[in-house]
């Protein structure tokens, strides 16, 4: 038999799929690339926006008239809103939502008629090991043999179950009208493999905030986190296979400890030990959760990278306010400032900067979107993730007032990225003569190769495979 997978979306999805993949080369399934024949594909979906729901629908068509005779499996986010607009596609055998992670591998071996014999997943009709993972079992896992941890117990799902709630104007908090079935507060646990020299470790997943734009708290859940002894059981085997650097991924990272009662730091301090990992990246973090104790902790000197993801989606007050986020521009800029007084210095590296910012969002006139510009150029970011604001259906933010025109909406788009790439040019030069250190990865391109520092920005030398997957001094 023969798998092929695609993913669209963040970093989690990507984890989610490496995961799935191991799984089936577990039980025998051989891997190609999509555009080869196979007699099964794994399409990993993203909702982040109405675009990525359609271009999700639109892969899972496109799989089907390249190979008709093959059965499609869809999963992710998009799979959890809109299961039956996926399941009236033709080729679609199975649809898995958000709480059904754990069965992706053992019920899409059953519909291949195969069965799973690698006791890691158990078998075709119960699937990974239902018992979940707590802080006072799951250093069972180090009694594994094998060393995958994310197959070994299904990916930590956990049992409990919770509500779904969601802020609703002035009368308070109503459930939302959404498939709810047991299990859906459970974890899939999930790390990504394949690469020399990176690996996206997954720690946690859902989010409480349901800011007033947003379908992720309803695609993914709220949010809950894998217990800090299971993510170093997944570090130490990312580890195992000579990687050298994790990302932290999440869909509210800096939540981590929700439904374990341990901390953010906690888990932070409990990776720094692990032997074998040089370098620690956190994929994305909102402001108010990284602390000022975090950042004296990472500052002190450990192996977590002078690089910050934060979102910041607007630099106008007034729509922070409107859109549920739970800071204003004063705090923003306040941590940013901290964060470099703790850890930039002469000789030092500078510190990375990426910042989410959304344009569009319902009530932002020329003059504040003005304001978010003005904002994002004084505190001087080194990376700009801009995209427009897409109305999502259900969501308090699509039936507000002072909707923005998609022309408008592209405009403002282009201004961002126009500043965005002066941003990132001031950003390397301001590192020019510093000592910093290269992870080489192992791609080839004329003759070629390229790493990043420890505050990610991109070197490129000649290739040198003695350097693939080694941390290289050089001055920038």
């Amino acid at each position: 038999m023969v798998i092929a997978f695609l993913t669209l979306g963040c970093k989690l999805n990507y984890a989610e799929t490496s995961t799935y993949e191991r799984g089936f080369r577990a039980a025998g399934l051989d891997v190609v690339p999509w555009q080869e024949k196979a007699d099964v594909y794994l399409v990993n979906t993203c909702t982040v926006t109405g675009t990525s729901d359609a271009k999700s629908r639109n892969l899972v068509r496109k799989v089907h008239r390249v190979n008709p005779d093959a059965r499609i499996v869809v999963t992710g986010c998009s799979a959890e809103l809109h299961r039956a607009e996926f399941e009236a596609i033709e080729g679609v055998v199975r649809v898995f939502g958000a709480h059904e992670k754990s069965l992706v591998v053992p019920e899409t071996l059953a519909l291949l008629g195969l069965s799973i014999t690698d006791s890691r997943w158990g078998n075709a009709s119960s699937g990974p090991s239902p018992e979940g993972t707590t802080p006072e079992n799951c250093a069972t896992l180090g009694n594994i043999r094998g060393g995958d941890p994310s197959l070994a117990m299904g990916g930590a799902e956990r049992s409990e179950a919770f509500s779904w709630v969601v802020p609703s104007g002035e009368k308070g908090r109503n459930k939302v009208v959404l498939p709810k079935e047991e299990g859906l507060g459970r974890v899939f646990g999930a790390y990504s493999t394949g690469e020399r020299t990176r690996s996206f470790l997954k720690v946690q997943d859902g989010c409480n905030n349901y800011c007033k734009y947003c379908t992720v708290p309803y695609a993914r859940g709220e949010s809950r986190n894998i217990p800090v002894c299971e993510c170093v059981k997944y570090a130490e085997a990312i580890a195992a296979e000579g990687v050298k650097e994790v990302v932290l991924t999440g869909v509210n990272t800096g939540d981590f400890g929700r439904t374990t009662g341990e901390s953010f730091l906690d888990l932070l301090k409990a990776l720094n030990g692990v032997e074998g990992i040089e370098r620690y990246r956190i994929s994305s973090i909102e402001p108010n959760l990284i602390t000022e104790e975090i950042v004296d902790w990472i500052a002190s000197g450990t192996k977590f990278q002078p690089h910050f993801h934060i979102p910041l989606q607007t630099g106008s007050d007034t729509l922070l306010k409107a859109m549920g986020r739970h800071y204003d521009t004063v705090f923003f800029a306040d941590r940013i400032a901290y964060i470099r007084s703790r850890m930039e210095g002469p000789g030092k590296p500078k510190v990375f900067f990426g910042i989410d910012t959304m344009v569009g969002l319902p009530g932002e006139t020329e003059e504040l979107f003005r304001q978010t510009y003005d904002f994002i150029a004084g505190i001087r970011p080194a990376f700009i993730h801009v995209f427009p604001y897409s109305r999502r259906p259900g969501t308090p933010a699509a039936t507000m007032p002072g909707q923005v025109p998609e022309r408008v909406k592209h405009e403002r788009v282009l201004a961002l990225e126009e500043l965005c790439a002066r941003l990132h040019s001031d950003f390397v030069e301001a590192n020019r003569g510093i000592r910093e250190r290269v992870l080489f990865e192992s791609k080839e391109k004329d003759g070629n190769m390229s790493g990043y520092t420890g505050n990610y920005i991109r070197i490129v030398r000649p290739y040198d495979e003695a350097l693939v997957g080694r941390l290289t001094d050089i001055i920038i």
